[in-house]
């Protein structure tokens, strides 16, 4: 048997892993054996994806690409946390700072690059590091640390408009801060788009919250006795006050270890067409730290293309392959704005064509670049969908239609359709992870029919996620239209093979006014334990008063009115509504709380009390002896409604925040929900009791008018509200809040809350439904919402007549 070849690989990143798996996809377990070393403390993982990480979209532990398990099961010895600092060439091995040394036949470096801190004083301490409150937005590290300083700071700024700091922004804007975009540059983004994309592309994130600096030089960071950030100067006076900075003015390819081996380094380590390094037949170069023909590439693609060179050369399986460069084409998403470059931003010939289509308000800008009549240039901006065609066009060069204006409108191109299926083989549909359409075809042929099973074994559509369109395309051309949907998508419970809409119209049809009777009608023998609280939730939408109540169909929490605790106690929640309260019930809360030895009394976020810590068979006393209605904490529906004190007090107010609060609060108090509503009215911009950030959220503006935003969430997920429209008067808000909770009651999936209700659905149907009336069933919705409000009845009731002997034993 042949011995095998040491093969060390310094960089356990996207590029250096992806070189492994292309040299593994070559035999390279048979010739190899790999020992990789990555400096940071865990396994390899989707960079692309901290932007989603840092925003609350994604949860971190989702964004690994390769398990531990993918290293040990192709023999792979992997040091994580371990940096290589030196790397001896003419003794062939390399040194790690624990003290060890590797000796190596064949060398991989793909140690990638760095934030760039600009030379503003004030921006790194004394020792060179960045200042308690400046952070780099490089790392799993770099997102946890910006994490953990975001819970306690209330502005941030971050210097550099390019689009890892809008995607920064973008992220902290998420976690609730005002944020600040400071940019040197005339537009944002200015390496990819023209001026009229820019301002394009400034009003949507301006839209979205942002503030924009643009032409504004950061001249000092600002920082307390404490050595805390507290602001930016800036070179034209002013400043502004932030406690926390973020730095995206660049990156820096890290190459110390090449010029400390005597490796050719310019800007970024100098490789052939092979990726080796220069005069160095053992040593290739892969990722961000490689310099080609005078090029470093940040993008995903070109280092997929890279590690497919560099595998061909090491394993031997192609010694004529060569790396020529790539042609930069990129398709993702700008804090939510759908967006693809290619090629040349503006035209350099006065021979170049240039056809631009604008729309600013739909933030729409499509532009294309001819040269003899070949595309060299293209940005797509909100409107992405001539982009399998345009990539097409632009990668091989092909001969376009005499008539521009095709190329961006389907007057003359090939349809979508017809685009896939003539895309070869070899073209890269997913950029985040280098996925090809060769690729997702063979993982068709195999079995594959569904788009979760094609991004499992693919990976394709799992970075930034906006090339799924072109996956299911792929797929459905592949699978030659037999695409396969998991039906039990749509189903509202597991056990009944039916969509919320229709299960409602069969239990209507079918006069099923009971679970009982549903499950004998429609549903199987053994339900999901979360089946009958839905379908609870559900009949008491459809029949109110007419609704056959089951105890056992509820949880524990519905059964006694209250929300039990890890020690079997309970936990018991008076509605006060809009946070008012007197000095009556506090007496009460006070008296009750001493009576039954209470052992927690907690103010919550919803400005309610909240008596912790009750047993259960003192419920019915703790509420006869408050005498105050139940405020809903423990279970699905309405809630509260957070307020600020509005025009009673601020000086600020513009709207009386408090009494529409408590009458929105009195008007919906304990209607059943597919998941629980919390509310808010602030009665100025200045947002203090976070209406932005609620299910519903009214905001007061200049001219007594009420913004109605819906959708939002500051929990485990954090979402801006999708502005629904501005209201005229606190009548119409009531009527259309009402109107908006009732379509959500009838459309939404069991426990699926607002915001992700709002993403599936989108804004501009709810909002056609809701305000426009465009289906006309407003009347409807609001004579349904009625019907349920007046079958309610205060379930603390109960306590004074229990429905079974032991409900509260």
């Amino acid at each position: 048997m042949t011995e095998r070849s040491r093969l060390i690989v310094i960089g356990n990143g996207m590029a250096g892993a992806r070189a492994v798996e292309e040299i593994l996809e070559r035999g390279g377990r048979e010739i190899f054996d790999i020992t990789m070393f990555g400096d940071e403390p865990h396994g390899n993982y989707n960079r692309i994806s901290l932007s989603n990480v840092l925003a609350g979209l994604e949860d971190p532990d989702a964004i690994y690409l390769n398990p531990l398990d993918w290293y040990e099961e192709n023999s792979i010895t992997l040091h994580v946390g371990v940096r290589v600092t030196r790397v001896d060439r003419f003794a062939r091995e390399v040194t790690a700072d624990d003290g060890t040394v590797h000796p190596y036949d064949k060398l991989i470096i793909a140690t990638g690059s760095r934030s760039f801190f600009p030379p503003i004083p004030g921006l790194l301490d004394d020792d060179g590091r960045p200042r308690s409150g400046v952070f780099g937005f490089r790392t799993i590290s770099d997102t946890e640390r910006m994490l953990d300083w975001a819970g306690g700071a209330t502005r941030a700024a971050v210097i550099g408009g390019g689009l890892l700091g809008l995607e920064a922004a973008r992220g902290l804007l998420e976690r609730g801060l005002e944020v600040h975009v400071v940019h040197r540059g005339s537009r944002l983004m200015n390496m990819q788009l023209d001026g009229q994309a820019g301002a394009i592309l400034r009003r949507g994130v301006e839209d979205l919250g942002m503030r924009v600096h643009l032409e504004t030089s950061t001249t000092r960071v600002l920082a307390g006795e404490d050595g805390r950030v507290r602001g930016l100067e800036f070179d034209d006076g002013p400043t502004l006050d932030c406690d926390m900075v973020v730095a995206t003015a660049g990156i820096r390819p890290n190459v110390d270890l090449a010029t400390g081996a005597g490796l050719t380094v310019e800007r970024a380590i100098v490789v052939d067409d092979t990726m080796r390094a220069q005069d160095e037949e053992d040593i290739y170069i892969v990722g961000e730290c490689a310099q080609h023909r005078g090029q470093v590439y940040g993008l995903v693609a070109p280092l997929w293309e890279q590690a497919v060179v560099l595998a061909e050369h090491i394993t031997g399986a192609n010694t004529h392959a060569a790396y020529h460069g790539s042609k930069v084409a990129t398709k993702l998403k700008v804090s939510g704005i759908d967006l693809a470059t290619m090629g040349l931003v503006e035209p350099e010939h006065a021979d170049d064509e240039f056809i631009q289509y604008a729309e600013p308000k739909r933030r729409v800008y499509t532009a294309v670049i001819v040269r003899d009549g070949k595309l060299v240039g293209a940005t797509l901006l909100g409107d992405v969908s001539k982009v399998s065609f345009l990539m097409q066009a632009f990668d091989r060069g092909m001969v376009l239609p005499a008539e521009r204006r095709s190329l961006l409108f389907d007057l003359g191109a090939p349809a979508a359709a017809a685009s896939v299926a003539e895309l070869p083989d070899d073209a890269q549909i997913c950029n985040c992870n280098g996925v090809t359409k060769g690729a997702i075809r063979a993982c068709v042929e195999k079995g594959a029919r569904t788009m979760p099973a094609v991004m499992s074994a693919t990976r394709a559509g799992s970075g930034c996620g906006s090339c799924k369109g072109q996956v299911l395309e792929v797929l459905e051309w592949a699978a030659g239209g037999q695409v396969q949907a998991d039906p039990a998508a749509d189903y509202y419970v597991p056990s009944i093979p039916l969509p919320k809409s229709a299960l409602m119209e069969i239990v209507r049809e079918r006069d099923l006014r009971s679970v009982s009777n549903v499950l004998a009608a429609l549903g199987r023998e053994t339900p999901d334990a979360k089946v009958k609280p839905a379908l609870v939730s559900l009949l008491k939408m459809v029949w109110g008063t007419e609704y056959e109540d089951e105890r056992d169909a509820r949880f524990i929490n519905d059964r006694v009115h209250a929300n039990i605790q890890k020690d079997g106690t309970f936990s018991v929640v008076p509605r006060i509504a809009g946070g008012v309260t007197t000095s009556d019930q506090l007496r009460r809360l006070a008296d009750v709380a001493d009576r039954y030895e209470v052992p927690m009394i907690k103010i919550t976020g919803g400005q309610r009390i909240d008596l912790l810590g009750v047993r259960k068979e003192d419920l019915p006393g703790v509420w006869r002896d408050l005498d105050m209605p139940s405020g809903h904490a423990y279970g699905k529906s309405f809630r509260t409604v957070k307020t600020c004190v509005g025009t009673d007090f601020c000086r600020f107010g513009l709207g009386d925040s408090t009494a529409l609060g408590i009458r929105i609060e009195e008007r919906f108090a304990g209607l059943e929900s597919p998941a629980k509503l919390k509310l808010a009215v602030a009665g100025c911009p200045r947002n203090c009791s976070e209406a932005m950030v609620k299910d519903v959220g009214l905001v007061a503006v200049d001219g007594g008018r009420w913004e109605l935003y819906v959708g939002g969430a500051a929990g485990a997920h954090i979402r801006k509200g999708d502005l629904l429209c501005t209201i005229d008067t606190a009548d119409e808000a009531v009527v259309l809040v009402g109107r908006f909770i009732q379509y959500y009651r009838e459309t939404a999936n069991w426990l699926e809350r607002t915001y992700a209700f709002m993403d599936r659905v989108g804004p501009d149907t709810v909002r056609a439904v809701v305000v426009d009336d465009r289906d006309g069933d407003g009347l409807r919705l609001d004579a349904a919402l009625e019907r349920s409000l007046a079958a309610y009845v205060d379930p603390w009731l109960e306590g004074r007549q229990p429905v079974t002997a032991n409900q509260f034993g």
